[in-house]
């Protein structure tokens, strides 16, 4: 963030990922939409993006290059953004980002040292999408399955959420005075909400019920289905979290699940925070609920219960 003098922030994020979806064209919008999301998280509105891409063009064809810019350059439009050029580089996978710049007025950042005791923590788009994809490329990997792991509707459903903006969240941020916020992506919820409770002195404290999840999610957590991200904060934030009802290990798989293209986790004060969950869902963001709450500083930085 730079202070540009005139009661303005600019704001500069990048982000970028190979494929995880088969279809080049809703890789790029997702790719995008997540770049785009650190932005919205930090209550800017994004103005200008550069496009980052890798392109192995000795195996694939060109044209699979061109579907994912044309996904991109859709969802930053979608932004009320311009993409005003970038840079490509040969590569033996493909990769793809931006690097997005915004706009954002001093009073409208959010911070992650500013969640409050009492603050409602809304999440706005369930969980489960790391341990989804991982099963997607199962299904893509030419093993012999006996059916396929995730039906089509689910997929697309899937793909719908990771490409969609969080723009509906952050454009409510200043009515409600959300002045705490992240995204949730590649550390999992209770990764994301480990930095607002380090930094705000606070502890989060979830429910396990009120999380939303993505249909199928839990089923293929408890077959071990997950990526090496998911697994990997399994192990770095067990010790950090105070389980406080029945334990299963999918449930905190779950919960620590690598998320692409995730959701805002907002601080909401004012004991605002279903009124703000509902005027999401009211706007698209079919999933947004409360799913925990600011509480002081106890044994661990973050608590779940039932």
């Amino acid at each position: 963030m730079y202070r540009l003098g005139d009661g303005r922030y600019l704001v500069q994020t990048v982000d970028y990922f190979t494929p995880v979806v088969d279809d080049p064209r809703a890789y790029g919008a997702i790719a995008a939409a997540n770049a785009l999301s650190d932005l919205y998280a930090a209550g800017a509105r994004p103005v200008l993006a550069l496009a980052l891409a890798a392109f192995p063009s000795d195996v694939l064809p060109i044209e699979v290059l061109e579907q994912i810019l044309i996904g991109g350059g859709e969802k930053v439009a979608e932004a009320g953004a311009s993409l005003s050029g970038g840079h490509t580089i040969d590569h033996d996978v493909p990769i793809y980002g931006l690097a997005a710049t915004g706009f954002a007025e001093e009073g409208d950042l959010t911070r992650h040292d500013a969640a409050r005791e009492g603050d409602e923590v809304v999440l706005t788009k369930a969980l489960g999408v790391g341990v989804l994809v991982s099963a997607g490329r199962a299904d893509a990997s030419g093993i012999r399955l006996r059916r396929r792991r995730l039906p089509e509707d689910l997929l697309d459903r899937m793909v719908r959420q990771m490409s969609a903006l969080n723009a509906v969240p952050a454009s409510l941020f200043r009515e409600f005075g959300v002045r705490a916020a992240t995204d949730v992506t590649g550390y999992g919820l209770l990764g994301h909400a480990l930095n607002l409770a380090e930094a705000s002195g606070a502890t989060l404290r979830f429910s396990v019920k009120a999380i939303p999840l993505l249909p199928m999610a839990r089923e293929l957590a408890q077959k071990g289905i997950a990526p090496d991200g998911s697994r990997k904060n399994f192990r770095n934030l067990r010790p950090l979290t105070r389980w406080q009802c029945e334990w299963s290990d999918e449930n905190f798989l779950l919960l620590v699940d690598a998320q692409t293209s995730g959701g805002i986790l907002a601080c909401v004060p004012g004991g605002r925070g279903e009124e703000f969950a509902r005027r999401c869902r009211e706007a698209g963001a079919a999933d947004a609920a409360v799913v925990g709450r600011v509480v002081p500083r106890g044994e661990a930085p973050l608590e779940v219960f039932a």
